[in-house]
């Protein structure tokens, strides 16, 4: 055998990137499905686990004891800046959350993502592996008993308590992935640190749904826009990016305030000495990065963000120290150690100086970033940092409201919340929906749905609407609450706005004429549709059904914050609202895999969905069939069928032509042909159009239409 270092290794280096030999290397424009398998339960070490279940054995308060011990159990080989892990153990925790973007969802800490690249390795989450590796015993010692996307979060609430602050509270309830969310789009860059997701010089053409400024960026740059220093520049960046992740101007105020009241900045050094991020380390390595293997590179020497210092005078204490700092001076610009920009005091009394992070008989200057600065440049943050300033119970009440608020913002509605820390206060953030009832008939309301004269399109067309609006990125939209019914969505031009007037007035009274919510009427409706159009294909079935929905208000509505779920885009029902850059069959898994559907399900639901009747405006795109409402695999069987030949039109239209006559039998949009062209699609497609595939296909229509309205049915976890 040769065992020379000529051989070749057998692994595909770089498979899982664009860089790799894969067919999306050699064909780029092949549609890639993987965003819709990204979490395969193959990934998962731990299939036969119910965290839900082993976090009922967990001894929170003990856990929560462990952690505070832990923030000042100084390690030797990472020690703690005054001998306090808190303000690392924050920035772990906010910069795990601060990820979440609202545009859609997407980010966040709700699955420990922060343990994998591309995150791990960010130059924004530099050293953070040492804080991951610190908690390691306590997850080593409480098992699955606790997530690490818990964990991490759990960490920066203990932290803050630990030094002070009064927490508003916390949520379990957060589960880990197993590999990177590789498919996540972060940017268009090609190099750290790259900033190209602006369209004019305008802070606000930031590229949707793109929330920090710079590619490896949590949020904005520390030293100003672009690395130049200008305040009130910066506070437009600021003010976009956080508005981006649903805070307003107070929220945002306090949580800059509040972040930097405790810990400090690490640029004590030169960062070219540093060694690769985690992701580009040796094995010998072990998973660390940012090495500094010709210095101490920890304690006073530790290099981060190359900015260097502390904000207060108390760095372990909450207080109102960042206000008395920000406002009791007047800044300048200076240079840290390795050469980043920073503001310092122009003068500054000796005992207001926090002292040195390992000696505390030197005192070294307090620092402010241009993002600080901008809390008092600005006209608006001016006013909301003056007020916290003279009320420092107000200050520390906002903040954690907002703390609360970031950390929680991907988890969704408040019962999927666990243990005894959560708040009793509904809040209007969390969409929350009232309980429906379950003692009504649910036989008669669908009787009576059945004789309302009401199409199959019009009943399955709009709980399909309802519904659609879910997203597993963060858990909110459904159908739950009704919200179809009330603005913004009842506008909503993907709603088509007076066929779904129609459709409402008729089945309210419905709903008040038997005590059924709304909500569960709209979804026994789309029930009703489907059970016909099986029926007219000549397949008896009952699509499962479990009451209990309820009716949201508009006093329970942030229409605003509901905005940015406006469906622009919908394969499903063949529409969108304009052209985009990327193709109508990239949006298609986009809202595929935001709804939570495998490549499967969404084959058979855009195939069942098409032959029922359901496109939007009634279009004829992808109706293969002449049985309308009837739920057959038609759109299967023409598609894969030889007889015709496939002819573009325009932009994004086909004719399907009968190959002997050339007469038009169909049209077609480019979603509906994908599911001919692309391998992995066309392979489903032919499962559906084969002879002894037809009650195969509606069990699976019913299976997948199911699983899409009880998506957001957090009552029933």
């Amino acid at each position: 055998m040769d065992t020379t270092s000529s051989g070749k290794c057998p692994v595909m280096h770089g498979a899982n990137t664009a860089s790799g030999s894969t067919p999306t290397h050699w064909w780029p424009n092949t549609l890639n499905l993987d965003i819709l398998h990204q979490h395969d339960t193959k990934t998962n070490p731990l299939p036969d686990v119910s965290y839900r279940e082993a976090l009922k054995t967990l001894d929170v308060e003990a856990l929560k004891r462990d952690l505070k011990a832990l923030m000042t159990d100084s390690q030797d080989w990472w020690p703690a800046d005054w001998g306090h892990y808190g303000g690392l153990m924050i920035r772990m925790a906010w910069h795990a959350a601060g990820t979440y973007r609202s545009a859609d969802g997407r980010g966040g800490a709700n699955t420990g993502n922060q343990r994998f690249a591309p995150l791990n390795s960010w130059p924004d989450n530099g050293n953070l592996d040492k804080a991951r590796r610190l908690l390691w015993p306590i997850k080593k010692k409480y098992g699955n008993r606790i997530s690490w996307a818990d964990l991490i979060v759990l960490a920066g609430t203990m932290a803050y308590e630990s030094m002070g602050l009064k927490s508003f509270g916390f949520g379990f309830g957060r589960e880990d992935i197993w590999h990177p969310e590789k498919d996540i789009y972060w940017g268009n860059e090609k190099d750290w640190m790259g900033a190209e997701r602006y369209g004019d010089d305008s802070r606000q053409s930031l590229e949707n749904p793109l929330a920090a400024v710079q590619m490896g960026l949590i949020y904005v740059n520390p030293e100003g826009v672009g690395g130049q220093p200008d305040p009130l520049r910066t506070a437009q960046d600021v003010r976009e990016t956080f508005a981006r992740m649903g805070m307003d101007d107070e929220e945002t105020v306090a949580l800059t305030a509040g972040g930097h009241t405790v810990g400090k900045a690490h640029g004590n050094g030169d960062a070219a000495k540093l060694g690769p991020a985690p992701e580009g380390g040796d094995v010998e390595d072990q998973g660390f990065g940012w090495l500094n293997r010709s210095g101490r590179g920890v304690g006073r020497d530790t290099v981060t963000s190359g900015i260097e210092g502390a904000w207060t005078t108390h760095p372990t204490r909450w207080d109102n120290g960042y206000f008395t700092m920000l406002f009791s001076h007047e800044w300048e610009l200076r240079k840290s150690p390795a050469g980043a920009w920073q503001w310092e005091p122009v003068s500054i009394r000796e005992e207001d100086r926090p002292v040195d992070v390992e000696d505390p008989t030197v005192r070294r200057n307090p620092i402010m970033t241009d993002a600080d600065m901008a809390m008092i440049k600005d006209p608006a943050y001016r006013a909301i940092s003056e007020r916290f300033y003279q009320d420092p119970a107000y200050f520390s009440e906002v903040f954690a409201r907002a703390w609360f608020k970031l950390t929680h913002r991907d988890m969704g509605p408040k019962a999927r919340y666990l243990g005894p820390d959560v708040p009793a206060e509904d809040l209007l953030w969390q969409d929350p929906v009232p309980a429906g009832r379950t003692d009504y008939d649910v036989s008669a309301v669908k009787a009576a749905i059945a004789a309302s004269g009401l199409s199959v399109s019009d009943l399955v067309t709009t709980a399909w609407d309802s519904a659609r609006t879910f997203r597993a990125s963060d858990m909110r939209g459904g159908a739950n609450g009704a919200r179809i019914r009330l603005a913004p969505q009842k506008d909503w031009a993907g709603n088509e706005p007076e066929r779904l007037a129609r459709v409402l007035a008729v089945l309210e009274p419905i709903a008040a004429t038997h005590g059924a919510s709304v909500a569960d009427v709209i979804v026994l409706a789309g029930n009703v549709g489907v059970e016909q159009a099986a029926q007219a294909a000549g397949v008896s079935v009952t699509v499962p059904f479990l009451p209990g929905r309820g009716d949201a208000t508009a006093e329970m509505t942030d229409a605003d914050s509901f905005s940015v779920l406006e469906p622009l885009h919908d394969g499903f029902r063949n529409w969108q609202k304009a052209a985009y850059t990327p193709t109508p069959e990239e949006l298609l898994l986009d809202r595929a895999q935001l709804m939570g559907l495998t490549a499967p399900e969404m084959t058979v639901l855009v195939g069942g969905m098409r032959v029922i009747g359901t496109n939007h405006g009634g279009s004829r795109h992808g109706v293969f069939t002449d049985r309308v409402g009837a739920l057959t695999p038609d759109f299967f069987t023409t598609l894969t069928d030889m007889a015709y030949t496939w002819v573009p039109t325009g932009r994004n239209s086909y004719d399907i032509r009968d190959r002997r006559s050339g007469e038009t039998r169909f049209t077609a949009t480019r979603v509906d042909l994908v599911f001919g062209s692309n391998s992995i699609l066309r392979a489903y497609a032919e499962v559906y159009a084969q002879d002894d595939a037809r009650e195969k296909f509606v069990t699976d229509f019913v299976a997948a239409w199911t699983k899409v309205m009880n998506a957001d049915r957090f009552d029933l976890i």
